[in-house]
């Protein structure tokens, strides 16, 4: 979200044993057609995804795209799956290295553009994810869930009250992003709690 930031990953860690399960799946799955394993991680906003998804990485030495870097704006959750698409898994899926253009928070505009080199893997996470016309290049599915005292407690301790008027903003933008429920497509659910 807004220059969304990263501190708590410092801080906070994600369950090894969600970790270990997402790292299993994406060694033994089969790679499609262009060779990158895509692994999606989606969820509501605040529910763990990009702990989750930047221990994964981590954990298979994989370049990962947060789609926080991607979204136009406040308003861009739709567009943002669009571009990250077109721009990243297009290529992707046909052998190419992608792109990304990263959204200026602070200035609200286009910022530069981050290629991301041919990978075995490749992590992707974000509100959307999993959502069409994206979640078609997914060879794993990951959808993570929290209570939405506890999401939203997360998202407000992450990004601060610069988020904080944005809230139901955003959520609205999930409620239609997520009416095909893409969590009964996941090949994993990962429920994170308060620690």
């Amino acid at each position: 979200m807004a220059a969304p930031s990263r501190e708590h990953e410092r801080t906070e860690r994600a369950d090894p044993s969600h970790v270990a399960a997402v790292v299993a799946s994406a060694r033994t799955a089969t790679p499609p057609p262009g060779g990158t394993v895509v692994v999606a991680v989606d969820g509501r906003s605040g529910s763990g995804k990009t702990l989750l998804a930047t221990a994964v990485a981590a954990a298979l030495d994989a370049p990962v795209v947060h789609l926080d870097d991607v979204y136009p704006g406040w308003d861009g959750l739709a567009e943002g799956v669009a571009l990250v698409t077109a721009d990243l898994l297009g290529p992707v899926s046909r052998g190419e290295a992608g792109t990304y253009r990263r959204w200026d928070w602070m200035r609200s505009r286009p910022g530069r553009v981050v290629r991301v080199p041919v990978a075995p893997v490749l992590v992707v996470e974000g509100c959307g994810a999993l959502v069409e016309p994206a979640a078609a290049h997914a060879t794993v599915r990951v959808w993570v869930e929290a209570p939405d005292e506890e999401r939203r407690r997360r998202a407000l301790a992450r990004d601060g009250e610069t988020y904080a008027p944005h809230w139901d903003r955003w959520a609205a933008q999930e409620d239609l992003a997520y009416a095909a429920r893409p969590w009964e497509d996941a090949d994993l659910v990962v429920r994170t709690v308060a620690r």
